[in-house]
């Protein structure tokens, strides 16, 4: 009898083959803002703190458990911050090729704490505040 190996088990598919892609959180934004992100002068971005950003921001909750690995309380709930490596701010929702419209950047954190009204945040509200840093190529 020939032992007949399955065919994933021998071929590795391309996208699995070599470096790993970096973590790239996308931001969508008005033309004001992304402006003001290209020229430098704004620096971060407010995200409500809600269930939809809650889920694109941090992993799972852990209701009451402190704990160093969970570094984030939300309503008494603690989350892990995900590994975000670029902020990907894009003018609406462009095509990939239109990248006039696309502006990667360094990830430089998360916080929660109030904004910048200057730069769009309701005083004293708090938000994730997503930092940036260098532009990247």
């Amino acid at each position: 009898m020939k032992n007949h190996k399955n065919e994933l088990e021998t071929q590795s598919p391309a996208f699995l083959v070599g470096t790993v892609m970096p973590s790239c959180l996308r931001l969508p934004l008005k033309t004001k803002w992304f402006e003001m992100t290209k020229a430098g002068i704004k620096t971060e971005d407010y995200r409500e703190i809600n269930d939809y950003w809650i889920s694109r921001l941090c992993y799972s909750e852990f209701s009451l458990l402190q704990s160093t690995s969970f570094n984030m309380n939300i309503n008494g709930y603690w989350y892990s911050k995900k590994t975000i490596e670029i902020n990907k701010m894009t003018l609406g929702y462009p095509k990939s090729t239109d990248t006039d419209r696309i502006l990667k950047l360094e990830h430089k954190g998360i916080e929660i704490r109030t904004g910048n009204p200057e730069w769009g945040a309701v005083p004293d509200k708090l938000y994730f505040v997503v930092k940036h840093g260098a532009v990247l190529a």
